[in-house]
């Protein structure tokens, strides 16, 4: 049996040994084809690419650590930068796919590749220089894998290393969105002359990930909350925060758009991308949550906001999501307050 094919089985039976939902997670990064809408996305590899290669002064022989390194396209454009050597971490078995790849490109020898949990592995350097990972899930923090670039920092950075990126930001909007909310929501009101209401909360309950017109936008967009991977703690991955969201123009509000911003502020010009809707296509796209009712909302109102998330307690990977609205309007007649409950999974 060859080392590789060896090396897979062994994967394989890792796998086997954790929960269905961590194998699911895994192995959902096994396929091409995930990887290949990843790197066809050229605001986030372009960015990725800037940051790295655009300061090789910050790269130059450090020792790079590439968590969830996936096709190596991160650890190669820091090799190519002038790193000492990089190590990429991932469980996924496109790994073993990475390796071949790292090796047409005639840099085996400033790569290693580690297929195994962040947490499990043993790597060949006992502190790195500098993190490069590309974390971030729909909403920025479904399927949790900040949790792993956390303990890589903990355990393997030095004191003054760096992080790339380093800052994260959520922003929420009110939209306009009523023709869609019909097409998913009121769907289930009549289905060839049937009741299909007891699915009306399900399809409600499940924040819908897609590209939102910037002129369906109601509100003046606000950050909801900001992450200095420097800092920050898996604790902090669950919060509770109000907010306010100030009205731009006479409309509806059917539903909020949430999306979030990267920074690599490391940089010597520091470098911005943002996945909302004002902006150039992203994989992420941006994350839809419908509310039941409709908020009939005029210019200079404020719609008063909680926002509850949570890793779910059976499955940390997904998210619990509550938000609960008070528009305050003019007209007493159109005062509005409630709240939904949302999972991501």
């Amino acid at each position: 049996m060859s080392g590789d094919k060896m090396e897979v089985e062994i994967a394989e039976e890792k796998m086997k040994g954790m929960e269905h939902s961590e194998q699911h997670y895994f192995k959902s990064y096994d396929h091409h084809g995930i990887h290949e809408e990843m790197l066809k996305d050229e605001v986030r590899t372009r960015s990725y690419m800037n940051a790295i290669v655009q300061n090789k002064h910050i790269f130059k022989d450090k020792v790079v650590l590439d968590v969830g390194c996936g096709t190596a396209i991160l650890s190669m454009f820091a090799a190519k930068a002038g790193a000492k050597h990089v190590i990429g971490v991932d469980m996924s078995t496109i790994i073993f796919k990475a390796r071949e790849i790292v090796e047409a490109n005639g840099l085996s020898d400033k790569i290693t590749l580690l297929q195994g949990k962040m947490e499990e592995v043993e790597l060949p350097f006992p502190k790195v220089d500098i993190i490069i990972s590309e974390w971030m899930g729909y909403f920025l923090l479904y399927e949790s894998m900040l949790d792993t670039v956390l303990y890589a920092r903990d355990t393997y950075l030095e004191k003054d290393g760096l992080i790339f990126p380093d800052k994260a930001t959520i922003f929420f909007a009110g939209i306009e969105d009523g023709e869609y909310k019909d097409e998913k929501i009121g769907f289930w009101n009549d289905v060839y002359g049937f009741d299909y209401t007891p699915l009306k909360s399900t399809a409600l309950s499940e924040p819908l990930v897609d590209t939102v017109d910037v002129k369906a936008v109601v509100t003046n967009p606000t950050p909801v909350l900001t992450l200095d991977l420097y800092t920050c703690t898996v604790a902090d991955l669950a919060f509770n925060v109000n907010f306010q969201l100030d009205v731009k123009r006479d409309d509806f509000i059917h539903a909020l758009v949430s999306w979030f911003d990267i920074d690599f502020t490391a940089c010597h010009k520091p470098i911005r991308f943002s996945t909302g809707p004002h902006t150039k296509y992203t994989h992420w796209k941006q994350t839809v949550f419908y509310f039941e009712d409709v908020l009939t909302v005029q210019e200079g109102e404020h719609v008063q906001l909680n926002l509850d998330v949570r890793p779910n307690s059976k499955n940390r990977r997904d998210l619990d999501i509550r938000i609960a609205y008070d528009l305050e309007a003019q007209d007493p007649t159109r005062l509005a307050k409630g709240s939904s409950e949302y999972r991501m999974c």
